[in-house]
């Protein structure tokens, strides 16, 4: 099996960058060097990124130029080959001690499907140093039992809480690699088919889940949990984590829906030895389908009669000879999918924004359940957001439908729009801002399957740029899609209220986003509604562009097989951003008991939570704060402490879904996490 780039650990990278940062035999000969290779070959574009990473304190050209090439799997070897051509005695030798270090997974445990009670093997096996060591996950849960720490995890005899996804991390003193994802699921024994659990076989496992959906005011909302269990299996519904004490069916019917039933859903299974929960479904509320019907005159869609009657009859021309498949003759889909979604409010020296935090949010939370993997980030100067799209962009390659959403103060100049981060200068030009064509050209050279881009943000002309920015040349591919919250020289307007406000753009296409339609057919429709609404009318219009030809959906299912490693790969990579500090309990000599957890706000901001556990009957009172904080930790004194998730400045989280909310706490909510020097 060849190594790749990707193989080496970060300490390794960063050393070999360090004697890369030089303009004599360096990063730029390197680039020069792997050339030879077209698919290696790095545009002016990526070069030019390479090199503003010396305006950061901490940025390195010749790692950038490492990450590149370890995205596009480029071999060690041929890195070793191209080191020497450029006679660099100091890296090859480096290099060549460190390939024989490098720990490198030989087999990968496979998914497998078994019946309840038989015996599954899973296996990780590497190669590499000695004293490599093995530890098994089923989720984020390590397994603790005498073959979670083997190359072989046998699960025997199988139980329903053994069904899930595991992983395997090798590790060499600091360092570490993971297996690709194992996924074990239960299937019907041959003469059980009524039955997962026959006889005395005692088990719960659910079979159908409750599914989130969008319902219109007036509507019944209808959720379903099945389960196969034994002893049988009884019900229990909940609601924004409140139980609905009249529902203890498997169905949950709730006839004329109003805005009061929005929100998320899930059921509790349980039988006398055993209890499960569901999967959470989010229900979202729009207006009357009776106002919706009135509204809608002509179906535009793939299947409308207008396209039908363009492709029947005589003496048609040759090239509208096209045979018109029904939708669902042909399926599509990603090889993964990966969102970026900044939103800037805070401005050093413009206009404040309300709206950001909400839209960013609401769309996380959306695109969550259409499998996407979600980077949110909210207030983000110019290397920040120059950082976060090379993140994104190292997350993205063949196949993968890549989604970027900016909420925030842009301008448009010469058909080339700029999204302005939170530390432009009062008169801002194109060298202040981000190019979004600059960004399509970069998602393109990765051969993704579909580009969209949302951009909920002012279009008028900046009159202090008269630059013609020429952004690099755009690829044929037919798979762009650029859905602009308003038309060109207008800008876009928030929709304010009392506790959070909305862009007018996401309000609408959040009713919209999750239908199973062609992309541009869905941004179709949100043009539509925001048609019909007053506030809106003559003053804000959805602009949609497009080269889109295939029938492309956000909903389109992912599908791993052709790319299973680099999917993993970016599994990982997603997880490894996005992993919070484990919960800590600290025992005090004075008998009190105190809790630190913690919770995802953002990709950026998280909110930390101390209580009181335990403590001795003669301690009246006592509370746990956070104090003495260092000073790159972004966060405001005054809130820190509170009593409530708003005080602490957190509109968006919900008490009731952090563990234990009954338990009172004290908050404190820190922001810009991607300042944080580790």
């Amino acid at each position: 099996m060849e190594m790749s780039i990707g193989t080496l650990g970060e300490g390794v990278l960063n050393g070999l960058s360090k004697m890369l940062d030089n303009s004599t035999c360096g990063w730029r000969q390197l680039a020069n060097a792997v050339s030879e290779q077209p698919k290696f070959r790095c545009s002016e574009n990526e070069l030019t990124s390479c090199s503003l990473q010396v305006l950061s304190a901490a940025g390195s050209p010749g790692r950038t130029l490492l990450a590149r090439l370890a995205d596009r799997s480029c071999p060690l070897d041929f890195l070793l080959h191209c080191l020497r051509k450029m006679d660099h005695q100091e890296a090859v030798q480096y290099l060549t001690t460190t390939m024989a270090e490098v720990t490198q997974i030989t087999v990968q445990p496979q998914s497998q499907q078994a019946t309840v009670g038989g015996r599954v093997v899973l296996t990780c096996r590497a190669s590499g140093p000695p004293g490599l060591s093995y530890q098994w996950f089923r989720g984020k849960e390590e397994i603790l039992d005498e073959t979670g720490s083997t190359p072989e995890l046998v699960l025997c005899p199988l139980a329903p809480a053994h069904q899930g996804h595991y992983i395997c991390r090798v590790n060499h003193g600091e360092n570490c690699i993971f297996s690709q994802w194992a996924h074990v699921r239960f299937v019907h024994s041959e003469g059980c088919s009524s039955s997962l659990f026959p006889g005395s076989v005692s088990g719960l496992l659910i079979t159908h889940q409750p599914q989130s959906q969008a319902v219109s005011e007036g509507d019944t909302l209808f959720l379903e949990c099945n389960a196969e269990a034994n002893p049988p299996a009884q019900y229990e519904w909940y609601h924004n984590m409140v139980p609905m004490k009249q529902h203890k069916t498997r169905s949950l019917k709730i006839p004329c829906v109003t805005t009061g039933h929005r929100g998320q859903y899930s059921c509790k299974v349980f039988n006398l030895y055993h209890e499960v929960w569901s999967d959470t479904a989010t229900v979202t509320i729009g207006p009357s389908s009776i106002t919706d019907a009135s509204w809608v005159e002509v179906d535009r869609g793939l299947d409308s009669q207008e396209v039908h009657r363009s492709t029947c009859g005589p003496g048609i021309h040759p090239l509208q000879q096209m045979v018109n498949l029904p939708p669902s003759a042909k399926h599509f889909h990603a090889t993964d999918k990966v969102a970026l979604l900044i939103g800037n409010m805070n401005y050093l020296y413009h206009t404040q924004l309300c709206a950001p935090i909400a839209d960013v949010h609401e769309l996380t939370n959306v695109l969550r359940q259409m499998d996407f993997k979600v980077v949110s980030l909210l207030d983000l100067n110019w290397q920040e957001m120059h950082s976060a799209v090379t993140e994104f962009l190292l997350l993205l390659d063949k196949g993968v439908y890549g989604l970027l959403y900016f909420a925030g103060h842009g301008y448009e100049n010469y058909g080339n729009s700029f999204m302005v981060p939170i530390d432009a200068p009062a008169s801002y030009t194109s060298e202040h801002c981000l190019c979004v064509q600059n960004i399509l050209t970069r998602m393109q050279e990765k051969e993704t399957g579909l580009n969209v881009f949302l951009l909920d943000m002012c279009r008028k002309r900046n009159p202090n740029d008269d630059i013609i920015v020429q952004p690099g040349l755009l690829k044929v591919t037919a798979n762009i899609v650029f859905g602009y919250a308003t038309c060109v020289d207008a800008e876009a307007y928030e929709v304010r209220r009392e506790d959070v406000s909305n862009g007018i753009f996401i309000s609408f296409l959040k009713r919209r986003v999750c239908e199973d339609e062609k992309v541009t057919v869905m941004l179709d429709r949100v043009a539509e509604d925001m048609g019909r609404c007053e506030i809106t009318r003559g003053r804000q219009a959805l602009e949609l562009r497009s080269n889109l030809s295939e029938r492309r959906s956000l909903t389109d299912q992912i599908q791993t097989s052709e790319c299973s490693a680099s999917y993993s790969a970016r599994n990982l990579q997603w997880a490894v951003a996005h992993v919070l500090p484990k919960s800590h309990c600290l025992q005090f000599d004075c008998g009190v008991k105190v809790q630190l957890g913690f919770a995802a706000e953002f990709s950026n901001i998280m909110v930390i939570y101390t209580r009181i556990l335990e403590k001795p009957k003669e301690i009246i009172s006592c509370s746990a704060q956070l104090t003495d904080f260092s000073e790159d930790v972004d966060i405001d004194l005054k809130k820190s402490n509170q009593e409530t998730l708003l005080e602490a400045g957190s509109l968006l989280l919900i008490k009731e879904n952090l563990p234990s909310p009954e338990v009172p706490s004290l908050y404190t909510r820190i922001r810009s996490l991607q300042r944080l020097r580790v």
